[in-house]
């Protein structure tokens, strides 16, 4: 896919479409369906994926999207949970590591 940084891709219906390697940084994603989406390689620095549904989305992991977006509040992430449950998961285990 070619599309520039900065695109305004909001509430777009991106089911099951193959972004590998789109350059969206910058892009408005917020409340966009990119479940089943192919993000390999995809540029994401500063997109706005708030409310995304990015539910089995390839290529690309929780911590890549937290690393890269500048926003994630009430998405669900690549593996089904919401940004904010992921968020909590990832705090419980760092806290219980080393415990017993």
């Amino acid at each position: 896919a070619t599309l520039d940084g900065g695109a305004d891709l909001s509430q777009a219906d991106l089911l099951g479409a193959i972004l590998a390697s789109a350059d969206l940084n910058d892009a408005d994603l917020s409340l966009t369906d990119l479940r089943s989406t192919d993000l390999r390689y995809v540029k994401l620095q500063d997109a706005n994926l708030k409310v995304a549904d990015l539910s089995n989305a390839q290529g690309i992991t929780n911590a890549q999207l937290d690393q890269q977006a500048a926003s994630l509040e009430g998405a669900t992430m690549p593996n089904g949970q919401t940004y904010e449950d992921w968020l909590k998961s990832r705090e419980e285990n760092g806290k219980n590591s080393g415990t017993s």
